[in-house]
């Protein structure tokens, strides 16, 4: 009996230590598997926080950060480059501009100096005739500060020695890049067109000239760019003393059914911003090309005579230059009077 109850004594002491054995390595695992996770080392908790979303969307690849880059270094592409896709660009300019004996060309161009950006000319560059000798003396020394990034175009002024040849040899290459006195060139995601509206000098502006149908021929092939802009002197519509110039409406029609977007001129020595309208001067603001008069570069200015159908703004009396702003789907304009004021400004979307 004393045999049988040691024996039982002792297979209870062996299942109690084995038991107790078993439990202590029980509450070993469970303790070190509720381990909280933010007693695990830093660098798990460091990669959450890079890849949060507030962390993502404070990079550098957004607009604002785009247009910043540009800026400081050293503004938009110049004439003839491409920017890359997304880039934006800035284009400032004006028409009728240097005359020796006026103040304005020294004003504006004192303007263009702190602009980033390709300058564009509206034509009547050098006063009063276009002479080389006008060139050397009156556009030189003030527009001639941006000349090596200048989109120039030609007005009547400087037909007026004989063909153009003043402007031609100032500006070289840059006014005839492929042998004749309108072109083209991409600027960012925008293609600009500068174009001669001295029809009887060149051929004719209708689509079956030699200018018109090198339109015509260009549109096509930029039909994959959404944005386009053309440049030329005399204006379709005007409120100015020289009123309209059906002449050019060959122009319009074919940027209209080439799906452009803006008309810039000079001619008429004042300021004034159009609706978009149709190549007959009806409001279109689906198709229509938007036109702005700017001739207001330096030379002498005047007063407007009546007020034209979809006319939405004019100013007379004030040098100034306008600066386009030209984004990948739209565009911001501004009217820079030599005062320092912006005095018109808007913005829309291509077509």
């Amino acid at each position: 009996m004393d045999r049988t109850l040691a024996r039982q004594a002792g297979l209870l002491i062996v299942v109690f230590l084995a038991t107790l054995v078993l439990l202590v390595g029980g509450w070993a695992v469970v303790r070190e598997s509720g381990r909280s996770p933010s007693t695990r080392p830093s660098s798990a908790s460091g990669s959450a926080s890079i890849g949060s979303p507030v962390e993502a969307g404070s990079g550098g690849a957004g607009p604002s950060a785009s247009t910043g880059a540009g800026a400081s270094g050293g503004g938009s592409p110049g004439p003839g480059e491409s920017g890359g896709a997304g880039t934006t660009v800035v284009l400032t300019g004006a028409g009728d501009i240097a005359d020796c004996g006026l103040s304005g060309a020294k004003d504006t161009s004192d303007l263009l100096i702190g602009q980033a950006g390709t300058i564009f000319t509206a034509g009547n560059n050098a006063y009063q005739n276009g002479s080389a000798n006008e060139f050397a003396a009156c556009y030189d020394p003030t527009w001639g500060r941006v000349k090596d990034r200048t989109l120039p175009a030609p007005g009547n002024r400087d037909y007026q020695t004989s063909g153009a040849t003043g402007y031609k040899a100032y500006f070289g290459a840059a006014s005839m890049p492929d042998g004749t006195t309108w072109y083209s060139t991409d600027l960012g995601e925008w293609h600009v067109i500068v174009l001669d509206s001295n029809c009887a000098q060149v051929g004719g502006c209708d689509a079956g000239s030699p200018q018109g149908r090198w339109l015509a021929a260009d549109l096509r092939a930029s039909v994959q760019t959404r944005c386009t802009v053309a440049i030329w002197h005399h204006p379709r519509f005007s409120s100015g003393e020289h009123g309209d110039d059906p002449a050019v409406g060959p122009f319009w029609e074919q940027l209209i059914a080439g799906h452009a977007d803006l008309v810039i001129n000079g001619h008429d020595d004042d300021y004034e911003r159009f609706a978009p309208q149709d190549a007959s001067g009806h409001e279109d603001r689906k198709t229509g090309l938007r036109e702005f008069v700017v001739g207001t570069g330096g030379a002498a200015l005047h007063m407007f005579t009546h007020e034209a159908a979809n006319s939405e703004f004019r100013l007379a009396g004030v040098w100034g230059v306008m600066r386009l702003t030209l984004q990948p789907a739209n565009y911001d304009w501004e009217f820079l009077p030599t005062s320092g004021e912006i005095t018109d400004s808007g913005s829309a979307p291509c077509h």
